[in-house]
């Protein structure tokens, strides 16, 4: 499981979980963690609010060590006992260098420094001294919460074959207050916002701080945008993400997930085309913009539903010798689109802009990014 972020853009505002990749290696074998620091965050990016991606580290550990440690191939999951021991195990034994995710891909994009603000949870340990570092250099302004208890939150990323397993330990990320939203200086980065995405994973940790941030958006006519994120979120908190469904002029998320969410509903189809028209027609609590379901299949085109109608657009193919780490590819993709939807680029630009960073991300180890976009 993974919890959540928040984004937000001086002219947009996101609630996301922020992501900080660390990649690690075994000092006695070449098993690669990518380990994920996560922290509930609102990042503030030219008026957008984004959810708070999670952080993360980024591995190609081997099927044994899998096996050895009970984490199945493409699985999200919390840590138990066993899970922390051994992380711990590996944490002692490794050296690791911190990168970024979902707020990164939007500021590399961009290419301005100082365009987006990140708020939310952190430890006060190294590993948040650590994010509030790398979010420095990347330029971003972020406000965060940090937690006296709590240790700043970690997830190992086990990459094998090119799939990837999660395994969170969310400590932190779990510790957002709403309170800390409504500080002035806080919510005045949400005011000034006019754009906003927030990770389904943050509806796991302030469900509060969401419906504020959405009703805000309504009230004054501004994009609200939030992720499906991963199919427990629909299958365990589908109560909440339904409270938030109709402030969304967004949805963004993969063929599982929209598969999930049908299956949740009942709506008995495993069509993607249909299951996004379905979603871009759940009532809204604003009628100033039609939703916009936005869904992504991995090399398959990405499904865009809009007005009772799909349209597909191809992603850039790579070929299987260029993969390197798939991890960070949905968060690259989303950071992407956003990236040209608060320049208010048409649908079909957003598209491109996103598959251009997914293409990027999976080309590199971790949530990594050249220094400039050669994106035109």
């Amino acid at each position: 499981m993974i919890s959540s972020l928040a984004t937000i853009c001086n002219s947009i505002s996101v609630l996301p979980y922020l992501r900080t990749c660390v990649v690690l290696y075994y000092s006695d074998r070449h098993d690669v963690l990518l380990l994920r620091e996560f922290v509930s965050q609102v990042v503030h990016f030219r008026g957008l609010k984004c959810e708070p991606v999670p952080t993360g580290m980024t591995s190609s550990p081997t099927m044994p060590f899998l096996q050895r440690t009970s984490i199945c191939p493409c699985m999200t999951r919390c840590p138990q006992s066993r899970m922390l021991n051994l992380l711990l195990e590996v944490l002692l034994r490794i050296q690791s260098r911190l990168h970024s995710s979902l707020f990164h891909a939007i500021q590399w994009m961009l290419q301005i420094p100082g365009a987006t603000s990140f708020i939310g949870s952190i430890g006060k340990d190294k590993y948040g001294e650590e994010m509030k570092k790398n979010a420095k250099l990347a330029g971003v302004n972020v406000h965060y919460y940090e937690d006296n208890n709590a240790p700043t939150g970690t997830c190992a990323v086990c990459v094998v074959g090119g799939d990837r397993s999660l395994v969170a330990n969310l400590s932190a990320a779990n510790c957002y207050k709403v309170e800390h939203l409504k500080q002035p200086e806080n919510w005045a980065l949400v005011e000034k916002a006019k754009y906003y995405y927030i990770a389904g994973f943050f509806l796991t940790v302030s469900a509060e701080s969401i419906q504020l941030v959405a009703q805000h958006a309504a009230a004054n006519n501004k994009v609200f945008s939030m992720n499906l994120s991963a199919p427990f979120i629909c299958e365990f908190f589908r109560d909440v993400q339904e409270k938030a469904l109709p402030y969304m002029d967004y949805v963004f998320g993969n063929e599982t997930e929209a598969r999930t969410f049908s299956k949740v509903h009942g709506w008995e189809t495993d069509d993607v085309e249909e299951i996004a028209i379905k979603i871009s027609q759940w009532p809204k609590a604003s009628g100033t913009y039609q939703r916009i379901t936005v869904i992504t299949q991995g090399a398959d085109p990405v499904v865009v539903a809009e007005d009772g109608k799909v349209k597909k657009f191809p992603v850039i193919l790579l070929p299987k010798e260029k993969l390197v780490d798939t991890n960070g590819a949905g968060d690259a993709f989303v950071g992407g689109f956003l990236s040209q939807l608060v320049q208010e680029k048409p649908i079909e630009e957003c598209v491109r802009a996103g598959s251009f960073g997914a293409n990027v991300v999976i080309q590199r180890s971790g949530c990594t990014y050249p220094e400039k976009p050669d994106f035109k």
